[in-house]
C-alpha cells in the first residue's frame, strides 16, 4: 500500500495548482496600476500649482458630472465670474481683476477638477474590465475596489476644503488642504503598494501580499506627519514667514512671537510655529527614511538609493522653498518631489516587508523513514 500511496501523492504534486491555471493577470493590472500612480503624482503637482496661484477658489460650485465643459461663451465666462465676485477672496483681494484675470486662474482650478475626472476614468473603466474577465488574482478586488471607492470619496473631500473658502474666510482651511493632500497620497500609497504585491505575484504565483516591517511603519509614520505639516505650511502661507536658513530673523526660532491660545493650537495655526516644525522635523522623518533605505539595500534592492537620493533632494528644494520667497516653480517641484519620495518609500518599505517563502499552497516534502511516507505540512506566509 505504501507505493501505491506514495503514487498517488507523487500524482497530486504534478497537478498544475488554481494558481497557474487562473486567468488572472498580476502583470496587466500592476503596470495599469503604476500608469494610474503617475497621473496621481501628476495631480499633486496640478493641485500645487493651483494653490500658489490662488486658483483653487475660482469656481464656486460643485458639478460632478456637467462641470466637465467649461464656459464656452462670453456669458458663461461672465455668469461664472459674477458668481466669483460674491465669495470674500474677490473683494479681499481680486476687486480689480478682469475676465481675461479670472480665465488665467480658473484655468488652473479647471484643470484640477478635470485631472481628478480623468483618475477616476482610467481606474474604474480598467477596473470593471480586468474584473468582467476575470483577470484580477484571488484576494486583490476588495483591495482595489477600497481604493476606488477612496478616490470617489476624495472628490467629495476635495469641495468640501472649497467650500470653507466660499463664505467668511477669504482662503480654504489648511486643516482640510491637509486632509484633502493627505487622502491623494494615501492613495497613492496604497495604490504603489498593490502593484508591487502583484508584480511578485506575477513573477512567482506562489508569492503572497508583503507586510509593513516595523522600521517601515516607523519611517512611514514620521514622513506621514511631515506631510501634513507640509500642507499646514501651505494652507497657511507660513513659507511667506521667514526666507531665510537655517536662522528665522536672528534665531533658530524668532523672538517675541505672538502666540494663540490653547498654547497646542500654535502647533497647527500659528503660521511661524508650523513653519519652525516643518523645517525641523524635516530631518526626524529624513532620519527615518535613511534607515528604512539601509534595511531596503540589505535585501538587495535598490529602492533604499532612490529613498536617500530623493530625500536629500526634498530637503533642498523646500530651503530653496523659504531662501527664494516661495517661488513657484521651486515651491512645485517641492510638492512634486514629495509624492516621488513617498513612492520610493513605498518600494523600499515593500521590499524590507517581503521575504522569500513559499505561500498560497502545500510543500509536500516526502521522506522516507522506517518505510513511512511523512508530509510536511505547508510553510504560510
Amino acid at each position: 500500500m505504501a507505493p501505491r500511496l506514495a503514487n498517488h501523492y507523487l500524482l497530486t504534486m504534478l497537478q498544475p495548482s488554481a494558481a497557474f491555471l487562473s486567468k488572472a493577470r498580476p502583470r496587466s493590472v500592476a503596470l495599469w496600476l503604476f500608469t494610474v500612480a503617475g497621473l496621481i503624482v501628476a495631480m499633486v503637482v496640478i493641485g500645487g500649482i493651483t494653490r500658489l496661484t490662488e486658483s483653487g477658489l475660482s469656481i464656486t460650485q460643485w458639478k460632478p458630472i456637467s462641470g466637465i465643459i467649461p464656459p464656452l461663451n462670453d456669458a458663461q465666462w461672465q455668469a461664472e465670474f459674477d458668481a466669483y465676485k460674491r465669495i470674500p477672496e474677490y473683494a479681499a483681494f481680486n476687486a480689480d481683476m478682469t475676465v481675461g484675470g479670472f480665465k488665467a486662474i480658473f484655468f488652473w482650478e479647471y484643470l484640477h477638477r478635470l485631472w481628478g475626472r480623468v483618475i477616476g476614468l482610467v481606474f474604474a473603466v480598467p477596473l470593471i474590465w480586468f474584473a468582467v474577465r476575470k483577470r484580477i488574482p484571488v484576494g486583490y478586488g476588495w483591495r482595489l475596489s477600497a481604493l476606488l471607492a477612496l478616490g470617489a470619496f476624495q472628490g467629495a473631500i476635495g469641495w468640501w476644503m472649497v467650500a470653507s473658502g466660499l463664505s467668511v474666510r477669504t482662503d480654504v482651511s489648511h486643516i482640510r488642504l491637509a486632509v484633502h493632500l493627505l487622502t491623494a497620497l494615501t492613495i497613492l500609497a496604497g495604490i504603489v503598494w498593490t502593484a508591487l504585491d502583484l508584480m511578485a505575484l506575477h513573477f512567482n504565483p506562489l508569492a503572497a501580499p508583503a507586510r509593513l516591517a516595523p522600521v517601515a511603519i516607523l519611517a512611514l509614520a514620521l514622513l506621514f506627519v511631515q506631510l501634513v505639516y507640509g500642507a499646514f505650511t501651505a494652507g497657511l502661507d507660513a513659507g511667506y514667514a521667514f526666507a531665510s536658513w537655517p536662522l528665522m530673523g536672528d534665531g533658530l526660532f524668532p523672538a517675541d512671537v505672538p502666540m494663540v491660545n490653547p498654547a497646542w493650537c500654535n502647533a497647527v495655526d500659528n503660521p511661524i510655529v508650523v513653519q519652525f516644525i516643518h523645517r525641523w522635523f524635516a530631518f526626524a522623518a529624513a532620519a527615518g527614511l535613511i534607515w528604512l533605505s539601509i534595511k531596503a539595500t540589505k535585501t538587495g534592492s535598490s529602492a533604499g538609493f532612490f529613498v536617500v537620493g530623493l530625500v536629500t533632494l526634498q530637503i533642498m528644494l523646500g530651503i530653496a522653498t523659504l531662501m527664494t520667497g516661495v517661488q513657484i516653480d521651486v515651491a512645485v517641484a517641492h510638492q512634486g518631489n514629495a509624492a516621488l519620495l513617498l513612492i520610493a518609500a513605498m518600494f523600499a518599505a515593500h521590499a524590507v516587508g517581503t521575504a522569500p517563502r513559499i505561500t498560497r499552497g502545500y510543500n509536500n516534502t516526502r521522506q522516507e523513514t522506517g518505510g513511512k511516507l511523512d508530509l510536511k505540512p505547508p510553510f504560510q506566509h
